[in-house]
């Protein structure tokens, strides 16, 4: 059965419109209408997200944890509807849907399991040494505490795991944060059925029902008054890097600052060593092709540069590359806009005297075609704008005399989310040489593979320096993502009887 969305917000339990609406665009099938956000319903769903926290925030690890796992059993009650309405309404395929649902129904589980362990609390405890001298120590017992309140923005190029039960939202919730969700208009409806599984999660469990909310579309105005909304603790962002930086000066102009947690932006270079360019560079250039295009460019850790030195085996790379690249034909894009900015981006790199062009082609509409540039080291460290990133399937290959000059290179880019080393059993010395600048750029190193696809697991870090994502301390995929909504407390001398339960 086909799910058609009635077009409101979820606030504390309710379903509610309001006077504005908006229509979505699918990339295919029927438009529908959505009730738009506004001022006022951030206020309800703020006040309500901190009443239900008196409760929510002081419940146990195991109620919390089947409260994700109702989430997960709800989804998947759903899975042929979201489905249907998120291939609707971005383009993506079934396939690519699928995955993405079996991906965020795993990370609430995990979270679940996670908080079950209860490692992430961190306990410490310093027994009291009342004859120490000169001074007697207090009891002193540590713990990590959620903060409040969190706002999370849904993300266009995940409809799933990265917006309104994505990983934000699952890291939040099991910190014991209720969450307010501000959808993105790129999916309305995928949003709203997804919504309508954690309602229905809250139900089962009988959480509150301030716990969670969903408010769609609406103005700038309404993702303002979220960000500064006094009750709100901290906010999760994936998105532009203008967009995020407006919001993340936001934050810290509020009278209470607090942490945004955003992902911005990223190229993603990808080094390839001498040796593994001599073995094996044609076969590089090809999967490189093949990553770089994979989703039609739209990966937040799509490999925008590859860095690979001079000479006929660097040759060899770049054309293996190209000709794959011309093999691959026009891709939907999420959203329209998203498709000029890709138009935009390529409009840089034309007409440029510093850059070479490889492979070149004209999009039009919602549809994206590859293209492949060319420059040396000294050219890209000079000209910034050849490292802004491009949404979608544009790939620059930036030429290097030596190992030498790689590294100087790579100490020239802004932070990454990933970096990538190509390397032969020959190249280990210069991986070495490489490795602690990469360290320093990126916030997942890898070698002989390609960055798109992000594992969530235990040791995963999706994060890095800026502009990458605004605190290089956190990681918005992985158990670890939950630090971002806790804050430790330590408790003196506080009688057993009255700390909090899970501090034994």
């Amino acid at each position: 059965m086909s799910f058609k969305p009635h077009g409101k917000h979820l606030i504390a339990g309710e379903w509610v419109g309001s006077d504005d609406s908006f229509a979505s665009e699918p990339a295919h099938g029927p438009s529908h209408d959505f009730s738009a956000g506004t001022v006022g319903l951030v206020n309800r769903a703020a006040e309500s997200a901190e009443d239900a926290f008196w409760s929510y925030g002081y419940s146990s690890r195991e109620e919390r944890a089947k409260f994700l796992e109702a989430i997960a059993d709800e989804m998947e009650a759903r899975a042929d509807q979201i489905t249907e309405i998120g291939t609707q309404e971005t383009g993506l395929p079934e396939a690519r849907l699928q995955g993405e649902r079996g991906r965020t129904t795993g990370q609430l589980r995990l979270f679940a399991d996670h908080i079950r362990k209860g490692d992430y609390l961190d306990r410490r405890h310093d027994s009291a040494l009342p004859d120490r001298e000169p001074l007697p120590r207090p009891d002193l017992r540590m713990i990590q505490r959620p903060i409040g309140p969190v706002a999370v923005f849904g993300a266009s190029n995940f409809p799933l795991a990265f917006s309104t039960a994505g990983g934000d939202t699952a890291a939040a919730l099991a910190a014991g944060c209720p969450v307010v969700v501000k959808g993105h208009s790129a999916h309305p409806g995928t949003g709203e059925i997804v919504a309508e599984a954690i309602h229905a999660a809250i139900e089962k469990t009988g959480m509150p029902a301030g716990v969670f909310s969903l408010i769609q579309g609406g103005n700038r105005e309404v993702g303002q008054a979220l960000v500064q909304h006094p009750l709100i603790k901290a906010v999760g962002f994936t998105g532009s890097l203008a967009g995020g930086r407006a919001l993340f000066d936001l934050c810290a102009q509020r009278d209470e600052p607090i942490p945004f947690f955003g992902e911005l932006g990223s190229v993603n270079p990808m080094f390839v060593l001498p040796e593994a360019t001599k073995a094996r560079g044609a076969e590089i250039g090809k999967g490189w092709a093949g990553s770089l295009t994979m989703g039609a460019g739209q990966f937040c850790t799509n490999p925008g540069i590859a860095v690979i030195g001079k000479g006929a085996e660097g040759d060899a790379f770049v054309k293996a590359a190209a000709d794959a690249l011309k093999e691959v034909g026009p891709q939907v894009m999420l959203t329209e806009g998203i498709a000029k900015a890709y138009r935009d981006g390529k409009s840089r790199f034309d007409g440029r005297n510093s850059v070479e062009p490889i492979v070149t082609t004209d999009s039009a509409g919602r549809e994206a075609n590859p293209n492949l540039y060319e420059t040396d080291a000294q050219t890209y460290l000079q000209d910034h704008a050849l490292g802004e990133e491009v949404f979608g399937p544009l790939g620059l290959v930036i030429r290097v005399d030596g190992v030498d000059e790689m590294v100087q290179l790579a100490k020239g880019f802004e932070g990454q989310l990933t970096a990538t080393i190509h390397m032969d059993d020959g190249d280990t010395d210069a991986a070495r040489k490489l490795l602690p600048v990469l360290e320093r750029k990126a916030g997942r190193v890898l070698a002989n593979g390609f960055p798109t696809g992000v594992e969530v697991a235990d040791a995963m870090v999706h994060g890095g320096p800026y502009p990458a994502s605004t605190n290089f301390g956190a990681t918005s995929v992985g158990t670890l993502s939950i630090r971002r909504f806790l804050r430790p407390v330590s408790f003196q001398n506080i009688p057993e009887g009255v700390l909090p339960a899970d501090i034994a």
